[in-house]
């Protein structure tokens, strides 16, 4: 069974910065492309970044240059680093992997006070 458990979010002032994991279980994990996804109160959810199992990493426009994100295969953990937080990154962030279908985490909120 495949799991996805986000942590690390928090209340944070704009400029500030926050890191999120998600630790995975079930899966292969260092084969597949794991995702961060948020999802904005009353926004339909969007991609925010990818990392590929080589390491390959891509950003939504939106976050270029301020997040990043990374991944430790050995411990089956993939993270986001934010930094430069704006108002408007208020939401909540899933880890998502796609196998065959798409599993989700719960999620973790992200606050960002301006």
């Amino acid at each position: 069974q495949v799991r996805l458990a986000e942590s690390g979010g928090g209340l944070v002032q704009s400029g500030g910065s926050l890191r999120l994991s998600c630790t995975a279980s079930g899966i292969n994990f260092k084969i597949y492309t794991m995702n961060w996804y948020r999802q904005a109160p009353g926004q339909q959810r969007e991609l925010v970044a990818s990392i590929t199992s080589n390491g390959s990493t891509n950003y939504a426009d939106f976050v270029k240059g301020r997040f990043t994100i990374s991944r430790d295969n050995p411990r089956n953990r993939l993270f986001l680093q934010m930094n430069s937080l704006k108002s408007e990154d208020t939401a909540v962030y899933y880890c998502n992997v796609r196998r065959i279908s798409d599993f989700w985490g719960q999620g973790t909120r992200v606050t960002v006070s301006s």
